[in-house]
Formats: structure tokens, C-alpha cells, sequence
């Protein structure tokens, strides 16, 4: 069975934010995935998102993602 768990490391322990559904003594396999550093590459991605665009070329995307409808407005033309 593969679970996911979310846990705090303190004073060299994994302490889980929820109780998980364990037994006593039950052996797991723990992989890491540093939340904070995956959120910190996604946060400094979206700082360049609009690197290099004009002002009016920023203001086309954002208009264009404000009203998804377009983003399917051609394939119901087909």
C-alpha cells in the first residue's frame, strides 16, 4: 500500500502532521520531497514568466487567460 503522509522533521524525528492509520511498530519506507525547496523553484519560475515581453504583449496573455472560452473556441469550429 502506498500512502502519503505529510511530516514535520524535529530533533531528528519525523513527526506526521496527521496520525496515520499504522500499527504499532510497523515497518514504512520513507521518501523525501522537500516541500518548502519544490515550492521555492515553482515561486522563482513564475518571477520570469513575463521576462522579455512588452507591456501590451503581458496584457494579451493575461487577457486571454482571464477568458478561458478561447482556449476551445477552435476546436468546436472543427
Amino acid at each position: 500500500m502506498i500512502d502519503i503522509i505529510e511530516a514535520v522533521y524535529e530533533k531528528g524525528v519525523f513527526r506526521p502532521v496527521n496520525i496515520p492509520e499504522l500499527s504499532e511498530g510497523q515497518a514504512v519506507r520513507i521518501i523525501l520531497d522537500n516541500i518548502k525547496e519544490n515550492t521555492d523553484d515553482i515561486l522563482e519560475l513564475a518571477a520570469h514568466v513575463y521576462e522579455g515581453l512588452s507591456v501590451q504583449d503581458i496584457n494579451e496573455v493575461e487577457q486571454i487567460a482571464f477568458n478561458r472560452s478561447e482556449f476551445f473556441e477552435e476546436k468546436k469550429r472543427q
